[in-house]
């Protein structure tokens, strides 16, 4: 049985392990390091604390301390495979960019969750070599470029990724030279698949009664795939690294920790 002082370490734990995890889905970064520091302070071991912190300091480039907090989550646990994915990226990182180049050109999962009816979400063909998508992480904001019939995917800095499967690619590069414009972002990088979110947001008169995404071959985000699965998709995304699972239903939802006990007030883990 816990005493006091233990259930009050504990209740504090889960308070700051929330809030790390929300600084971090609002991409304040330095904010999360100072949080999961002080959670490290309190509890040296916690990978999960560990990983965070090792991913904040990637995304603002600092490299060399992303790597020793990476390195510490193996020494506690070897197998971890978050830790163990980043070590791998910032192998590639360190070889092809210098610290600080890293995109902070990112967008929030909310973004792409207006007028669901208007975006698509498409695996790209023909991906670059694998130490240029080790750079991008989910929420990576895109930019399109139409090169003769196909549809290009680039970084904010020009630097190509991939290229959108020819059927759809053709379709929408003939939209945006009728004045159609489209935002993106990456959805999710698994297994060596890149997928992006693309979103309608400007339709020329010219085009009006074409759809940007017809339903064949292509997951359309219809008022069926509501947003709350767009968002779903996008946060558990990201879940595997910040150590949070979303739970609850409706247009609210909740990130609970990794660590969090049944018993707390503050959470609840029903779907």
């Amino acid at each position: 049985m816990m005493t006091y002082q233990e259930e009050e370490w504990s209740r504090l734990r889960r308070q700051s392990t929330k809030q790390a995890i929300s600084l971090a889905m609002e991409g304040s970064w330095k904010e999360a390091i100072a949080v999961n520091q002080s959670i490290l302070e309190a509890f040296p071991d916690d990978v999960e604390a560990l990983n965070r912190l090792g991913r904040a300091y990637l995304e603002l480039g600092e490299y060399q301390e992303a790597e020793a907090a990476y390195r510490r989550t193996t020494e506690i646990d070897p197998y971890n495979a978050i830790a163990v994915k980043n070590l791998q990226r910032l192998t590639h990182l360190k070889e092809v960019a210098v610290a600080g180049e890293i995109d902070a050109d990112r967008l929030e999962p909310q973004y792409f969750i207006e007028e669901i009816g208007k975006a698509g979400i498409i695996q790209l063909v023909e991906l670059a070599p694998p130490e240029v998508i080790a750079r991008l992480v989910a929420g990576d904001r895109v930019q399109l470029r139409i090169d003769g019939t196909d549809l290009i995917v680039e970084n904010s800095r020009g630097t190509y990724l991939g290229r959108v499967e020819a059927e759809h690619g053709q379709r929408l590069a003939r939209l945006m030279a009728g004045g159609n414009r489209y935002s993106a972002a990456v959805v999710s990088l698994a297994d060596g698949a890149v997928r992006v979110i693309i979103r309608e947001v400007f339709r020329d008169p010219s085009q009006a009664g074409r759809l940007s995404f017809p339903s064949r071959g292509v997951r359309v985000t219809r008022p069926d795939y509501s947003e709350r699965a767009i968002r779903r998709e996008l946060e558990q995304e990201a879940s595997r690294e910040y150590g949070y699972t979303v739970v609850g239903g409706g247009d609210e939802m909740e990130i609970l920790s990794e660590d969090s006990s049944d018993d707390d007030s503050e959470v609840s883990d029903e779907e």
